[in-house]
């Protein structure tokens, strides 16, 4: 009866709550009650609490402590309807006693469970790629440092991209299956219930690219171009096309690019609506790292009966969060660090900007024709390079027309003018190739740039948005 809902699910609660006192008794370990949140903001949060205590009792596997803890939650409750006169059950916030397992794995290495103890008694599984990665290497006899979640050492790379990779291709709903058991006693009575097993989502994924340099100092000599050329040479478009969207005038989403400075280093971040990709460094360690809140952002083909209805027919669909998806969510992550990265890979180091503006500024011929020299200082050569290096034609380059509508943001006034803007697009097209700062896609009317393009082509940017207007504010400063 909905009237005995309250007691029914006290006594639920003191099950679950029963059942981890019992395990954590069995296996020696501690149940620890806190009297309030603790978070990283605090500086005492509850994974640095369990470390310590896994670090003091020498646990290096099985359960290091459950910790339970007062928190909000979604949940149910049984209210009256005045209109009605019945009683109701409604969804609605309220706070309950949350139980948070941590131990060592033998697989995944650190992790820790998380349930609600009151229904409908969710649960959260908290995992960590680099500690799984970390397990293995251990397991393997592979040597190698790390530091907090980073693995600065490695003895052997393609043997630790390898065990990276078999994350990707766990049987998860197997395995949080067997989490939920050992967390939750009521599941038998639930599926004499027939509400089923718990349906495994993906809540949160970050995947994350790291690059090892050899030392700090090898880091620090270009992080600061890396993170000016991060700031300054990537707008909105670039960065939807780095976690893979393309531009489109019915979009109504948010993009947002930001900076911070830390003790522990500097982070970049390019958002796009709930899902970001980032960049920051740590030690010796440079991480790209892309996370998805929002999967529906992404597509994932799968096989849907045709018109006819005898023969499937593979389609596009919005990915969702079942943990099934698990492997394009490493694809899409995956790709779009990747994306990021190549754009990185050329960005103009201070010790070769001369180089690469004075090889622009010198006229030439190629094939017994003249190529004229570019002006960097112009606005109009600043926009044109600006143009090229656009992050909407990383992917798949571009065309007359597509440089043509970047250059002229306003349709032609007539036939003629059209025709004047496609020929001089076309001239510039031939003096960029002829400086080799872009090339022709084979079989094509496509172009992209090339690595001596956008090696050349930076220096410009920066020069005229950046460095032009910080050495001119000094010179008249010092007029003064």
């Amino acid at each position: 009866m909905l009237k005995d809902a309250a007691d029914f699910f006290k006594e639920e609660t003191a099950r679950i709550i029963t059942h981890a006192r019992d395990y954590a008794n069995q296996a020696g370990r501690p149940y620890i009650y806190l009297q309030s949140a603790h978070t990283h903001a605090t500086e005492e949060s509850k994974e640095h609490m369990a470390r310590e205590i896994a670090e003091r009792d020498g646990i290096e596997q099985g359960l290091v402590c459950i910790l339970s803890v007062l928190e909000n939650c979604r949940s149910f409750d049984v209210v009256g309807n005045y209109k009605t006169h019945r009683k109701e059950v409604v969804s609605r916030q309220r706070r309950c006693l949350h139980l948070y397992w941590y131990f060592v794995d033998p697989l995944f290495g650190w992790m820790h469970v998380r349930i609600q103890t009151w229904a409908p008694y969710t649960i959260q599984v908290y995992i960590n790629g680099r500690e799984q990665l970390c397990q293995r290497l251990e397991n393997q006899s592979i040597p190698f440092q790390r530091s907090k979640n980073k693995i600065v050492t490695v003895a052997d790379f393609p043997a630790a991209a390898a065990l990276s990779e078999q994350l990707n291709h766990t049987e998860w709903a197997k395995f949080l299956q067997r989490k939920a058991v050992m967390v939750n006693p009521l599941l038998d009575d639930i599926a004499q219930a027939k509400f089923g097993e718990y349906y495994w989502v993906i809540d949160q994924a970050e995947y994350a690219t790291d690059i090892l340099f050899e030392s700090r100092d090898a880091l620090e000599h270009i992080l600061d171009d890396l993170m000016t050329a991060s700031i300054i040479g990537f707008n909105a478009e670039d960065v939807m096309y780095f976690l893979g969207r393309k531009p489109h005038h019915a979009f109504t989403g948010e993009v947002i690019i930001d900076h911070k400075k830390r003790h522990q280093g500097r982070r970049i971040k390019f958002r796009l609506n709930r899902n970001s990709i980032k960049i920051y460094d740590h030690l010796n360690v440079l991480r790209i790292e892309t996370t998805i809140n929002n999967p529906a952002d992404f597509k994932i083909l799968h096989s849907a009966n045709g018109e006819s209805g005898d023969k499937s027919v593979d389609r596009w669909y919005p990915m969702r969060k079942g943990v099934s998806n698990f492997w394009r969510y490493a694809q899409v992550a995956r790709a779009a660090n990747a994306r990021l990265i190549d754009a990185l890979a050329n960005a103009p180091l201070k010790s070769d900007a001369s180089e690469a503006l004075d090889s622009i500024c010198r006229s030439h011929e190629v094939a017994g024709r003249h190529v004229a020299a570019f002006n960097p200082v112009l606005v109009k050569t600043v926009s044109l390079f600006s143009a090229v290096l656009s992050g909407e034609f990383a992917i798949n380059g571009f065309r007359n027309r597509d440089l043509r509508q970047k250059l002229y943001p306003n349709p032609p006034n007539n036939k003629a003018e059209a025709i004047r803007r496609t020929h001089r697009v076309s001239r510039l097209i031939g003096k960029l190739r002829g400086h080799h700062l872009i090339a022709k896609v084979k079989n094509s009317r496509l172009y992209r740039v090339t690595a001596r393009g956008v090696s050349s082509m930076w220096p410009a940017i920066r020069f005229r948005k950046l460095d032009f207007p910080e050495l001119f504010n000094h010179a008249q400063t010092f007029a003064r």
